[in-house]
């Protein structure tokens, strides 16, 4: 008389995922993963208050001249303030201070045939 044992085991003998069920579980993870993530950065940024519409940003333009983008730059300077600024750090001449000075009290555009 011959006796069999049957033994049961999980995910054996044809039962595997295979080449492509590695691929999409491998995919899902990395994707799982990148959402919790993200769901983070976004939750830290929402409790911090932090919002780029609302706060003003400071970027640096081609020729290395800061501006400010989104708002009024902070501290709440005045055009003329922020032209005097400009020239006591040497960035404008004494004639465009002048010039742009005239511009801004005038309330016009710059007068024709200067950029």
């Amino acid at each position: 008389m011959i006796v069999r044992k049957r033994v049961t085991t999980m995910f054996w003998y044809g039962h595997d995922l295979g080449g492509w069920g590695w691929f999409v579980m491998s995919a899902g993870m990395i994707l799982f993963w990148a959402a919790l993530i993200a769901l983070g950065v976004l939750l830290f940024r929402s409790l911090s208050g932090a919002s780029g519409a609302d706060k003003a940003e400071r970027s640096t333009s081609a020729g290395g001249a800061n501006t400010w983008v989104g708002g009024p730059p902070p501290g709440g300077l005045s055009p003329e303030q922020l032209l005097a600024e400009r020239f006591a750090r040497g960035d404008i001449d004494e004639d465009e201070y002048r010039r742009r000075l005239t511009v801004l009290r005038s309330g016009t555009s710059a007068p024709s045939g200067t950029p």
